[in-house]
């Protein structure tokens, strides 16, 4: 298939610039197994949840990971960590009028300094090393001086809000530079109604990195060579979701992440069922995938021609997916990172 099989138009204005007023005030858009779409509340998803359902949600948790700096020469770069790497190195993106050569100090948020010590493509290794508070870790310096790293499609810049919003109610494990956005629209107390339903909730990791808003830029998708990410899939989860075949129950996955993360962990077994993984993963899913894990599918609307909307049109059916689309800005959705959701039904096997 084509990049421009997966185009749509979207009004500028359908690209939500900051959360509803609270998690739970998003729309939330239903495609049914027999293609029909329903308009609904996303509070409306326990309508859809039956006893002995699985939850999959990805706990990774944002990091501030938007830096300013300056270079010793006075030349002012912008930071955008990818990737933390240890107690004191990061892989970063650098915005500068000249990249930086390897050995240039730059001094970031007027705090503490950064050396490069080398590049990897489009990226760069750096050091933190803090003078004044020599045991603060790279990860402590982020949290500390770091702004949230909102997408590029969201054109103002972050505030004290962005701290707790851009950011799941359950996150946990610190590394990602984007969040994992379906999950945005649960807080405590939908949580809560989700375990009275009998509905059991498990947990992957996946970091997810700036990477995910790259363009695919190639015709020919087979062609595309997708970011590498670091994800976890724990035998608790596993023991989680195999139980809940057991009880025929169904495994919801909570955004594409939860998605890469679980139907990774299939393909990189031994046997080709799910077990335990921890590593990387630069699985790309296209329509004519088969998914070994996944039964449904809680997701946001993504970008056209973006990686993520043909995960979806491969779970769902790709004129499914542009269908659902279409329908979504005709009634106006809210699109991308603060937007709407849609819980993705596949279509009935015949």
């Amino acid at each position: 298939m084509r990049r421009q099989d997966f185009h749509f138009k979207l009004p500028d204005e359908l690209i939500a610039q900051k959360p509803p007023q609270s998690r739970t005030d998003s729309r939330l858009l239903v495609m049914e197994a027999d293609g029909s779409l329903s308009d609904r509340h996303f509070p409306d998803i326990l309508d859809y949840l039956q006893p002995n359902d699985c939850l999959i949600f990805n706990n990774t948790r944002v990091i501030p990971a938007r830096l300013f700096g300056h270079k010793q020469s006075g030349g002012k770069v912008e930071l955008l960590i990818e990737r933390v790497l240890d107690d004191q190195r990061v892989l970063t993106h650098i915005r500068a009028s000249n990249a930086p050569k390897p050995g240039v100090q730059l001094k970031i948020a007027d705090a503490f300094n950064a050396v490069v010590l080398g590049r990897e493509g489009a990226l760069f290794e750096l050091v933190f090393q803090s003078d004044d508070e020599p045991d603060l870790t790279a990860l402590d310096l982020i949290e500390r001086h770091g702004h949230m790293p909102l997408p590029p499609y969201i054109t103002r810049e972050d505030v004290v809000e962005d701290k707790t919003r851009y950011q799941t109610v359950y996150s946990e494990k610190p590394g990602a530079v984007a969040a994992p956005t379906a999950g945005l629209h649960f807080d405590e107390a939908l949580l809560d109604q989700v375990a009275d339903l009998g509905v059991k909730v498990g947990f992957v990791t996946l970091h997810v990195g700036a990477g995910t808003f790259k363009p695919v830029q190639v015709d020919d998708i087979a062609t595309h060579k997708m970011h590498s990410e670091v994800i976890e899939v724990l035998p608790e989860t596993v023991a989680l979701i195999e139980q809940t075949r057991q009880n025929g129950g169904r495994v919801i996955a909570v955004g594409t992440t939860s998605v890469r993360c679980l139907e990774s962990a299939a393909r990189f077994s031994k046997t080709g069922e799910l077990a335990p993984y921890q590593g990387e993963t630069d699985i790309f899913i296209t329509p004519g995938v088969d998914f070994k894990v996944v039964d449904v599918l809680l997701t946001n609307f993504h970008l056209p021609e973006s990686t993520l909307i043909m995960l979806v049109s491969a779970f769902a059916g790709h004129q499914r997916t542009l269908e659902a689309y279409t329908h979504a800005v005709a009634q106006s959705y809210r699109f991308f990172s603060y937007g709407d959701a849609m819980l993705v039904f596949p279509k009935n096997k015949v």
